[in-house]
């Protein structure tokens, strides 16, 4: 019983610290955004309008404009990340681990690594140049046409962000016991047939793990974006995303004034958008795919 004691308070030592910086500093301020989204203090003081700031953002024709249009932007965001990098990044990770890169797969694992310890101010510096219409390799301007400014953006971003998929898939096949691989060899699987057949439904998991993650990042992308446009991303607002409509709105740029009520209901909806898809997503398709492990 003493020893059963000791064990929790030791345990209660190490993690009572770290859970209270994760309140303090994830917690309070999730629910403080929450309950202020609730208020009205507009006219100086803090009026209770329980969902009022709610049916402003959807029902204003000017701000649920944006919203929308933001909304839209980083479905498209997100979309172009999971067709391309989440299919690039499993390739590369098929790759370092086949025979074919045995000798020199550290390399090749730290280079494709590299561009994700950048700054994202650095990345996006490099390739304004790069893509510039002047002086670049493209004499076309991306960056100020509609159609091609936010895929352009999310490509830049999954340059960027590429090697961290392909290190935990890579990881993923790594984990595959050699026994699996060695029988399905002796019953005759060829090399295509032992990934789809037999290493991909096994690292299914870790996959679809990073489908979500890749999900609730680019929901609350920002970064990025406001590098490359700022807070009003252009042209026309074709770049904004939900995260650069909250900076806007909460902190006031662009010429447009800061409203701490609207912002922090903006932000709540995000929160929901991701907290409610998140939840599917384990409740419903993490369960059959869990049926993979081992």
């Amino acid at each position: 019983m003493i020893r059963t004691a000791t064990r929790y308070r030791m345990l209660a030592i190490f993690v009572l610290p770290a859970l209270a910086i994760y309140v303090i500093f994830s917690v309070l301020p999730l629910l403080s955004s929450v309950i202020l989204s609730f208020f009205n203090s507009s006219n100086g003081g803090s009026a209770f309008i329980a969902f009022g700031n709610y049916v402003h953002l959807f029902t204003d024709p000017y701000i649920s404009g944006h919203f929308w249009n933001a909304l839209r932007n980083s479905v498209e965001f997100f979309a172009i990340h999971l067709i391309v990098e989440l299919p690039v990044g499993l390739l590369m990770a098929a790759l370092l681990t086949s025979a074919t890169l045995r000798r020199s797969r550290g390399i090749y694992r730290t280079l494709l690594f590299i561009p994700a310890t950048l700054s994202v101010v650095i990345v996006g510096f490099i390739w304004r140049l790069i893509i510039n219409p002047l002086w670049g390799v493209v004499s076309f301007p991306l960056l100020g046409n509609t159609a091609t400014a936010l895929p352009t953006i999310s490509l830049m971003s999954v340059w960027e962000y590429i090697g961290i998929p392909m290190i935990f898939l890579y990881t993923a096949l790594l984990a595959i016991p050699n026994d699996i691989v060695e029988a399905s060899r002796i019953d005759g699987a060829s090399p295509w047939q032992l990934f789809w057949r037999i290493k991909f439904p096994l690292i299914a998991p870790q996959f679809g793990l990073i489908t979500i993650l890749t999900y609730i990042w680019t929901f609350n992308g920002f970064d990025i974006v406001y590098a490359l446009n700022g807070s009003a991303p252009g042209p026309n607002y074709s770049t904004d995303i939900l995260g650069t409509l909250f900076y806007r709105t909460f902190f006031g740029s662009s010429g447009q004034v800061a409203d701490l009520d609207l912002g922090a209901t903006i932000a709540s909806v995000i929160f929901f958008i991701i907290l409610v898809t998140t939840a599917a997503y384990f409740v419903v398709l993490q369960r059959r795919i869990k049926t993979y492990e081992l």
